[in-house]
């Protein structure tokens, strides 16, 4: 069952972001959360849900609309790419506040230019006051960190960028 605290705590965070749709189940119970306009928190008992996420994010962009005077609008922002195609990216495999370090007083996990191995952590996500340890599941060298430290982040958003070995 959730805790009160524990279902505002992820309402504001719902809220300060651009996801639309939190859906958590723990101990059987989920815990749905909704927006836009108003959020909604649905509490239901279900059967267990396995979460799943792919290597590869690719938001939907919407085309650009044509500005009143005939003028094309700026194209939507996309989110970042991948310099080459062959580089891999780490991806979030759920929503929750990332981390590079341990705690403020220690170094990060990775920096751009360390190598990496399929055990490595390479970062924290906080989720429900829970710290998940992320591994990185490639071996390679780090191109890019794609976030910023205690940003909050997504389900399949990039976070690293890897040159695989």
């Amino acid at each position: 069952m959730f805790k009160l605290s524990e279902i505002k705590e992820l309402i504001k965070l719902v809220d300060g972001t651009s996801v639309h749709e939190l859906e958590i189940e723990n101990d059987g119970a989920r815990l749905m959360i909704r927006k836009p306009g108003k959020a909604e928190v649905v509490n239901v008992q279900a059967a267990s849900l396995v979460p799943t996420y792919t290597q590869s994010y690719q938001p939907q962009v919407q085309p650009a609309q044509g500005t009143p005077g005939g003028a094309p609008a700026a194209a939507a922002p996309q989110a970042p790419a991948a310099k080459e195609e062959n580089y891999h990216q780490i991806v979030s495999p759920m929503v929750g506040t990332f981390y590079r370090a341990s705690s403020p007083e220690k170094g990060p996990f990775v920096n751009v230019g360390d190598r990496i191995n399929e055990k490595s952590i390479v970062c924290i996500l906080e989720a429900m006051k829970l710290m998940n340890e992320l591994e990185a599941e490639v071996r390679g060298e780090i191109v890019d960190i794609l976030v910023e430290n205690g940003q909050l982040v997504e389900f399949g958003q990039p976070l690293f960028l890897v040159k695989p070995e």
